[in-house]
This record gives structure tokens, C-alpha cells and sequence, in this order.
């Protein structure tokens, strides 16, 4: 396969999970920080769409297009630097499969409260703080694998 094919591939599915995550967690914050239950209702059910659109997309995609890279440029996977990526994208991924069903749970709690004409209930906070603590290590990750994957540096 053509290297700079598979590059631009690698390179755009990073940015889908960069953008994707910057833009799910500014969005979800914003809506939450209203205490707006229809809003957030809205919000959450369009964030999960997105999440199973781009963010699962570019999951599948990054660790092919990335093992494709590997072998086409000869970095084997032990080099230390890429070890260090693929357990951060392990762990981003591991963050992000809770967050999923979190963001859903979220949108049906704030569905109800709203349809109901009631506050937003204890469940809903309880998962929001379990939505900003996963969150924050996962888009960490993600942001220590693009600087690892441009710095390729010696370790």
C-alpha cells in the first residue's frame, strides 16, 4: 500500500479522535454546566451518535493504518516510544468504552428529568463525575500518543 496513503489515513484518524473528543467533552460540559435537562438530553443523545460515528471509526482504524505504517517504514513494534503509544491507546480505549455507555445513560436520565419536569437526579451527577474522570485520562492519553507519534523520541 502507498506510504503516503496510509500516513494521510493514520494522521486523519488521529485528528478525528482529537477533534472528536475536544469536541464531545466541550459540548457535554457546556450542556451540563446549564443544568438544562432538555438541553442536555439533546446534547448527550447527539454526542453518543458521534461517538459511534467518528470516535469508533477512527478506533478501528488507528491501530491498522498504524501496524500497515510500522511494516511499510520498518520501526518494529518494540521500539520503546511505540510500546508507550499502543499502552496509552489501550488505556485511552479502555476510558472510553465506560464513557460511551455513560454519555447514554446520561441522555436518558436527562430525557426523563425533562419529560417529567424535574431536576436532574443524584444518578445523573454521580455519572457526570464518572464521565470528567474518565474522560480526562483518555483524552490525555490521546494527546501524549499524537506528541509520541511526531517527537518519536529515544527511550
Amino acid at each position: 500500500m502507498d506510504y503516503h496513503l496510509l500516513k494521510a489515513a493514520h494522521v486523519i484518524g488521529a485528528c478525528v479522535l482529537l477533534g472528536t473528543g475536544a469536541g464531545i467533552a466541550f459540548f457535554m460540559l457546556a450542556a451540563h454546566l446549564t443544568g438544562d435537562s432538555r438541553l442536555i438530553a439533546g446534547v448527550a443523545r447527539i454526542v453518543v451518535v458521534a461517538d459511534a460515528l467518528f470516535t469508533a471509526s477512527a478506533v478501528v482504524a488507528q491501530p491498522t493504518t498504524g501496524y500497515l505504517l510500522s511494516r511499510e517504514i520498518g520501526v518494529p513494534l518494540g521500539e520503546p516510544w511505540l510500546r508507550v503509544s499502543i499502552g496509552l491507546y489501550l488505556t485511552a480505549g479502555a476510558v472510553w468504552l465506560p464513557v460511551v455507555w455513560i454519555q447514554a445513560r446520561m441522555a436518558r436520565l436527562a430525557r426523563a428529568a425533562a419529560d417529567d419536569g424535574a431536576p436532574l437526579p443524584d444518578a445523573y451527577h454521580r455519572l457526570f463525575r464518572w464521565w470528567l474522570a474518565c474522560g480526562v485520562p483518555g483524552f490525555g492519553a490521546v494527546l501524549a500518543i499524537v506528541w509520541l507519534m511526531i517527537a518519536k523520541p529515544a527511550m
